[in-house]
């Protein structure tokens, strides 16, 4: 059980890293977008690849952030039920979730991707805009990282929710229990 408990924390850390670090990106689209209107609207000038480019770091940071999402419990969840249930019943239904939906979703994403992707750096794509930006083959590319992040946070979530149903999460980091996930991360604010 301490070895799970160790393979939770360790992937926990590499989406928490990589979700902080990406989350900054958003700044990034503002600057961009921001400089795009006042060209355009006070200077009268344009450039195709700037417009690429805040549409571009749009997509990275969200494929990038959706392990850290799912991490954070951010993710869109009818929560009814869910909200008010034990601990042992939320783990159950996080185990079943990321057994019969998240792990066979993640599967499909990677196994329909990879062709586009690959497809895509053999001849090293780029922007279908005249003007636009080229390395669109690295864009697609994060459909992967995607694919990968959440998928090893939902492994995460199911490995969780086995440590909880057999009585073991006290190997497990207080914020990184079933208690306000989300409020505790550090660095976080929600």
């Amino acid at each position: 059980m301490g070895a799970i408990a160790v393979i939770v924390r360790v992937i926990c850390a590499i989406n928490l890293v990589i979700g902080w670090v990406f989350s900054w990106l958003a700044l990034g689209i503002v600057v961009v977008c921001f400089t795009v209107v006042v060209q355009r609207y006070v200077f009268s000038i344009s450039f195709v690849w700037m417009q690429d480019l805040y549409i571009w770091l749009n997509g990275a940071m969200f494929t990038a952030v959706a392990g850290f999402a799912l991490l954070r419990d951010d993710h869109v969840r009818v929560d009814i039920f869910y909200r008010t249930a034990s601990r042992k019943r939320k783990a159950v239904v996080d185990l079943i979730g990321v057994l019969v939906f998240l792990l066979p979703f993640t599967y499909v994403v990677l196994a329909y991707s990879m062709p586009f992707v690959t497809r895509s750096w053999s001849y090293l794509e780029g922007s279908s805009n005249v003007g636009g930006m080229p390395g669109l083959f690295v864009l697609k590319s994060f459909i992967i990282a995607f694919a990968v992040l959440i998928g090893l946070q939902g492994i995460a979530m199911a490995l969780r929710s086995i440590l909880v149903l057999a009585g073991r999460d006290n190997l497990l980091p207080e914020k990184l229990r079933y208690r306000g996930l989300a409020a505790e991360l550090p660095g976080v604010t929600t």
